[in-house]
């Protein structure tokens, strides 16, 4: 079983808690208020995202003077996806504009800790283990892109202008590629047991944080209405 594999694998046990959450995140019920919450958090998680992978970088070069296999090939990767990522916090505050909130409702506030525990323990891991640790987070944010019909559905039920969802619907269109670059990139790396195990745990710490910051943003507006009334949102993932 090729080390892709095997990583889906793992991931499909802590799956379904992560899903369970974005439904309860796009329900019909005071979607609006928090369709505004989500887009200020996914903002303090996605300006982190190119900060990352440029110190992954850093790292990921030096190991390569040094004689680490997985150096080059890391590096060249993170180099490449730091220009497909590049501006995407950018596209969160745009939205915010378009949907009636503003930049200073994602900049001002203290980042919630389970940001901080979400992108902190990825600086952790490449700055004091192994910065193939960071693919793991790369493949749960990218692995879980949203479904090609939610931008108009949301669209439909909160009132808001397309330009307000600009980042779920290029997040639909572009993610599935991103993911399959990742996988394959895991399947050509040298990966010893450790490297595999540090991509692991950062998938499944990533979930797990993920998972935790969705229910908490799920409970922004009116309580869940009883199973079976009302109107659901169809999920597909975290942005």
């Amino acid at each position: 079983m090729p080390a892709s594999e095997r990583l889906r694998v793992k991931l499909a046990l802590a799956e379904p808690a992560l899903r369970a959450s974005t439904a309860v995140l796009w329900r019909a019920e005071g979607l609006l208020p928090r369709y505004r919450a989500y887009l200020c958090a996914m903002h303090t998680v996605i300006r982190a995202s190119v900060p990352l992978m440029e110190r992954a970088a850093q790292r990921a070069a030096s190991m390569a003077r040094h004689g680490d296999p997985l150096g080059a090939p890391l590096a060249a990767y993170l180099h490449d996806h730091i220009r497909e990522e590049a501006e995407h916090d950018s596209w969160l505050l745009d939205d915010l504009t378009a949907a009636g909130s503003g930049p200073r409702a994602a900049l001002d506030p203290v980042p919630p800790p389970l940001v901080a525990s979400l992108a902190g323990a990825q600086y952790y891991w490449i700055e004091h283990h192994h910065p193939v640790a960071l693919l793991g987070y790369i493949a749960v944010l990218e692995g879980h892109a949203p479904a090609s019909g939610l931008a108009p559905r949301l669209a439909r039920l909160t009132g808001l202008p397309a330009p307000a969802f600009r980042t779920v619907h290029e997040h639909a269109r572009l993610d599935d590629g991103h993911v399959g670059e990742l996988y394959a990139l895991l399947d050509r790396l040298p990966l010893s047991r450790g490297h595999e195990a540090a991509v692991a745990v950062s998938a499944l710490h990533t979930t797990d944080a993920l998972t935790q910051l969705f229910v908490r943003l799920g409970r922004t507006g009116p309580a869940p209405p009883v199973r079976g009334a009302g109107r659901s949102v169809p999920t597909g993932g975290q942005v």
